[in-house]
């Protein structure tokens, strides 16, 4: 053994100082080790789906220092499935994308988070993300695709799957919580036609269909939405699958679930909530929002610190890999300031605790939400032509209604949130509080700013979470105009 691990230190001693003299070494052996290094690159980056029924579908995992690991569903669209799809060998253009553990929880570690793609890459690694390992993500946000497969150059045939069929669960069901350690949590049960208790597949599960449970029961409003055992239930073919809410409803009864797929549940585990009475509620100022907005040209040597967060089009970092004259280059910036209010009844406050908050150097402060906010531009067919990439965020009580007082601040390592009645306020001059629109023509487009997009903390409504607004934009000038309120 000894003898074997003194030939292979050997060997790659040859490989990599050339002038070293070894003649214990063959020529055959070194020829091995080089083949086994080769290997070894071609391994790192190689991905494999998990979790789907056929080999074409699943959630994907991506190899990295010899290790799988998952991929966060964070900003994970079209573009990454046409990816992913394109470099296991199908049909580019054909992938569709899936969220929220769509084919079972993660079972490794996240390699891969906020992973962005303009969709012409070969492979998943070639697109931006936030570094290997780093991640705010849970073991119910793996990413997946299902890729079509080509059947002639001009034919393409969506994979023989079970169909979705989505309808509203039927008028008769009423709900309970069961198997909580208090009566406002547990696992959530519908009672059917025959009188019959049945569970809740968690798969799909999210915090605007524990909202209508908590609203429909009087328990004020969803804490945390969990996919879980926890509190005990038996899957059965009975059981509820897909079941699916906007978050406004009044009742479960007015959602919808899939009865193609009854009792069929990928992730094994039951729907479960935790309701509490008081709870946060953010509101986007349209009206702030409007009246900052303007255009700015920038030479990209003044955007450094904010391209290290990905904040601009990826032309831009094209541009930079390409000319070594890029930070002569300049980039037209749609800034606004972004005005956040809570308005509800309990603080708004991050997701992640304090101990997984990322400290960034240029800006010396750590950031405690990598998805608060996203800045959209689409153009009239809702195609999305532009986004802020917007994706690190420190919290902070930056204003606040007479009366009451800061408490939390970003500076010195301090506890981030929103108070109730205080706003967060990200000004039109800071990084990043912008959208590249660089690359897009003049012309009419529609600009959406929305915070807490993913519904990944609880809030009392989210319909008020979006401002939707018209954007005129000339060679000249931009005009930010007709915002209204919506969802993200």
């Amino acid at each position: 053994m000894k003898s074997e691990i003194i030939t292979v230190v050997a060997c790659l001693t040859v490989l990599v100082f050339p002038s070293f003299r070894a003649d214990s070494v063959s020529s055959k052996e070194v020829e091995l080790v080089r083949k086994h290094v080769k290997r070894l690159k071609k391994e790192e980056g190689a991905i494999k789906l998990v979790g789907g029924r056929e080999e074409y579908e699943g959630n994907v995992e991506i190899l990295h220092n010899g290790k799988w690991g998952a991929i966060c569903d964070d900003e994970w669209d079209a573009a990454e499935a046409d990816v992913i799809c394109r470099q296991l060998g199908y049909s580019e253009g054909v992938g569709k994308p899936t969220h929220n553990s769509h084919f079972g929880p993660a079972r490794r570690q996240y390699w891969m988070d906020n992973v962005y793609c303009d969709g012409s890459e070969d492979e998943i690694t070639s697109c931006r993300f936030d570094g290997w390992g780093s991640h705010d993500c849970e073991v119910n946000e793996a990413a997946g695709v299902i890729c079509f497969q080509e059947l002639n150059k001009t034919e393409v045939e969506k994979p023989q799957m079970r169909d979705n069929v989505m309808v509203r669960l039927p008028r008769y069901v009423r709900v309970r919580l069961r198997g909580g350690r208090v009566p406002s949590e547990g696992r959530v049960e519908l009672k059917t036609k025959r009188g019959n208790w049945e569970i809740i597949c968690g798969d799909g599960w999210s915090l605007l269909e524990a909202n209508v449970v908590c609203r429909s029961l009087s328990l004020g409003y969803a804490s945390d939405a969990m996919q879980t055992n926890y509190f005990g239930g038996n899957l059965t073919a009975a059981s509820f699958s897909g079941v699916t809410c906007t978050g406004s409803e009044d009742s479960l009864r007015q959602c919808q679930h899939d009865i193609g797929n009854k009792g069929i549940c990928v992730g094994q585990e039951v729907a479960a909530v935790y309701c509490v009475s008081t709870m946060s509620d953010l509101a986007v100022d349209a009206g702030e929002l409007m009246r900052t907005a303007h255009l700015q040209d920038t030479q990209m040597f003044f955007l450094q610190c904010a391209m290290e967060e990905n904040c601009l089009a990826s032309h831009a970092y094209k541009i930079q890999k390409e000319s070594s004259d890029w930070h002569l280059e300049t980039r037209r910036l749609l800034r606004f300031t972004a005005t956040i209010l809570n308005i509800g009844t309990a603080d708004f406050r991050p997701y992640l605790p304090k101990s997984m908050w990322e400290w960034h150097m240029c800006h010396m402060h750590y950031h405690s939400m990598e998805v608060f906010a996203t800045f959209d531009v689409y153009d009239w067919n809702g195609v999305k032509v532009a986004e802020g990439h917007k994706a690190s965020f420190c919290l902070e009580d930056n204003q606040c209604l007479p009366g009451v007082e800061k408490r939390y601040a970003c500076a010195n390592y301090g506890d981030q949130g929103i108070s109730v009645n205080c706003s967060d306020i990200y000004k039109h001059n800071v990084d990043c509080q912008w959208v590249d629109v660089t690359d897009i023509e003049p012309g009419v487009y529609t600009l959406k700013v929305a915070v807490n997009p993913e519904f990944k903390i609880g809030e009392m409504s989210f319909e008020n979470n979006a401002a939707v607004c018209t954007f005129y934009y000339t060679t000249m000038f931009g005009a930010v105009t007709n915002c209204t309120l919506t969802r993200p």
